[in-house]
């Protein structure tokens, strides 16, 4: 069939796919015996191109060629080099078609088989997922998808045991062709193979769904794999708010969990129309307790109530009136002082009041500082011939001006005085503070006072109008103010004496008097005069001749009354003043011994209602008309 087997123009050229498959010259015979065909040829194609070449001679008789095909049948499932199907090839006349195994599907492209694993959603709160066939082999060319899908308020915990896996271990570059993914949420896992598990042993996603996927090639199958799965509850926080305890108290909160929360003591919510204390709480799918929009606050006192005479201030953290804030309270110095003893420390209670450990919710009172002058007396003298007093050396000095007489202030709201001061007259005009009461100075200096009730000692007798007294028994009244007096340098109270022994008086005992009575020559002063007198014993004063009708032997001298003086004495108008005596237990401090009350004759001796015998009577008198002020406003 080459150039030289054929080198004339008359030839028969067969191709094929671009290939020559024969060229064909000459005279032919049959290779077998008796057979016509002189040439076979096997085409592995579908197409064949058969060319016939002549030139111009002819110098012979040739008879041309006589060619026949038919089509023979491929059996792509063996003769392709590759297997074009991946379980079964089915072969027929003009193709092919591929078939899978019992439990497998064929994939769209009409060749691969698969198993059918995806698909597969487990909600039960535990259970097993295996891989197809576990234990045996799993199938090749697999895409497994399984899903754990539990409710809101769990989240997927499972384990893999190292005896419970085996995948084809990866190639020599680490690559797993078998592999075991794990996806929850953000979170994944793997992925896996190998003939151990190469994971924790125990895994605990963040979410209620679980993606298990598992892949397969063609080449080699394992055993596969099997998980355990379980739902793990959603836990919340040990705490709902911040300053509050749960009920009931566990060591771990998990979702549903509801519990009664309690603000701890000193605090409060505070709602818009109320404040509670508890409320309830669930644990939620979310990780989050219900209601942790409350707030637990310290509990608010309001400001502290505001005292007469004094102030108060923050003595701790915080300096806002909340629970456990500290105040103290201070009266103004010098002219007043706390009326009990200690400290007046309050604390921002849990109940919301200001608490003192001695006095609950009452309030600390400021009483006026007694019995000390703001200008001692520093030399002696007489009323009746006595000498000025000058400011300060009287503070508590009152000023009867109807009627004329005095008083001695005890208390910012109340003014004591002899009984008989006020017979005819229960609301008298009084000025306080001065020591000059001629003209207009009486009103710019002195501080008046206005009387709301008088008390008059019970046991004092009343007499008719125009009736001459012999009878001064019980010579005491006092007198409420209806605002109290501000104390200062020129008025402040004089102290009441005490019931011990040390305030019965003794014989030779120095005391002071002060008043704007009648002097030598029947001269009535505007300027405070005062002296200082010694009490000396009653026959004193039952020896002295009496001005007036009676004698004295009409009088009546008790042991109410205290004897004083002798050529220094007080005269009319000078009633209802004190009998000031220093204080025993405090040299600084007076007292009020004795009431200017009554005497035989002006310029001898005197007497004066002993004060001391009458306290009881005082003390129930004014705690029964004042009222105690609350810390609760």
């Amino acid at each position: 069939m080459t150039e030289n087997i054929c080198a004339n123009s008359l030839y028969i050229n067969i191709l094929s796919g671009g290939h020559v498959e024969g060229l064909l010259c000459g005279k032919k015979k049959s290779r077998v015996p008796g057979s016509s065909i002189v040439e076979e040829f096997y085409i592995p194609y579908n197409t064949l191109t058969m060319t016939f070449q002549s030139d111009f001679s002819n110098e012979e008789r040739f008879t041309g060629f006589a060619a026949y095909y038919v089509a023979v049948d491929l059996d792509e499932c063996t003769d392709f080099v590759e297997e074009p199907c991946s379980h079964y090839c089915n072969n027929y006349i003009g193709g092919y078609f591929c078939t899978c195994p019992p439990d497998y599907f064929l994939y769209e492209d009409k060749k691969t088989c698969g198993v059918n694993c995806s698909g597969s959603v487990f909600t039960e709160p535990s259970g097993e997922i295996a891989s197809p066939n576990y234990p045996n082999q799993y199938p090749e060319n697999s895409q497994c998808k399984y899903q754990v899908a539990l409710r809101p308020g769990y989240f997927v915990a499972l384990t893999i045991r190292s005896e419970d896996f085996d995948v084809e271990p990866a190639d020599s570059k680490g690559t797993c062709h078998d592999s075991l993914i794990l996806v929850s949420g953000k979170q994944r896992y793997g992925p896996y193979c190998g003939s151990k598990f190469p994971g924790p042993p125990e895994i605990k996603t963040r979410s209620n769904i679980l993606d298990i996927i598992f892949h397969t090639d063609r080449a080699i199958q394992h055993k596969g794999w099997k998980i355990r799965y379980y739902a793990e509850p959603i836990t919340c926080p040990q705490s709902v708010i911040p300053n509050s305890v749960l009920d009931p108290k566990k060591d771990r909160y998990i979702f549903s969990d509801i519990v009664k929360v309690t603000c701890m003591e000193g605090y409060e919510i505070v709602r818009q129309y109320d404040s509670i204390t508890t409320f309830h709480s669930s644990c939620q799918n979310n990780g989050e307790w219900s209601n942790s929009n409350y707030s637990c606050i310290p509990v608010n006192c309001g400001d502290p109530s505001p005292i007469d005479n004094g102030k108060y201030d923050y003595i701790s953290e915080p300096h806002e009136p909340l629970y456990k804030a500290t105040v103290q309270y201070f009266c103004k110095a010098p002219y007043y002082t706390l009326q009990n003893k200690g400290e007046a420390v309050y604390q921002c209670s849990a109940s919301g009041q200001w608490i003192n450990e001695e006095m609950g919710t009452e309030l600390p009172t400021c009483v006026a500082v007694c019995g000390i002058p703001s200008n001692p007396i520093r030399e002696t003298g007489k009323i009746f011939g006595g000498t000025r007093a000058e400011k300060g050396n009287f503070p508590w000095q009152v000023y009867f001006e109807h009627p004329r007489g005095a008083g001695v202030l005890i208390s910012e709201r109340w003014v004591m005085t002899a009984a008989h001061v006020l017979d005819g007259y229960d609301m008298p005009s009084m000025f306080a503070g001065t020591i000059n009461i001629g003209g207009r100075a009486l009103y710019e200096d002195g501080k008046r006072l206005v009387a709301e009730a008088s008390f008059i000692h019970p046991g004092w007798k009343r007499l008719p109008t125009g009736s001459h007294r012999t009878d001064f028994d019980n010579d005491i009244a006092l007198l409420k103010l209806k605002e109290p007096v501000e104390m200062g340098p020129n008025i402040s109270p004089l102290c009441l004496p005490g019931k011990s022994p040390e305030y019965e008086l003794q014989i030779g005992t120095l005391g002071y008097i002060a008043g704007w009575g009648w002097r030598e020559k029947g001269r009535l002063p505007n300027y405070l005069w005062k002296a200082q007198i010694p009490v000396v014993d009653m026959d004193k004063c039952r020896s002295v001749k009496p001005e007036g009708p009676a004698d004295s032997s009409a009088y009546r001298f008790t042991d109410n009354m205290i004897c004083a003086g002798g050529g220094k004495d007080s005269c009319k108008g000078d009633s209802g003043g004190a009998y000031s005596i220093q204080d025993p237990f405090n040299s600084n401090q007076s007292y009020v011994a004795g009431l200017i009350s009554w005497g035989p004759k002006c310029g001898t001796f005197g007497l004066y209602t002993k004060v001391v015998r009458y306290l009881d009577w005082i003390t129930e008198t004014m705690n029964k008309h004042e009222m105690k002020p609350s810390i609760i406003s």
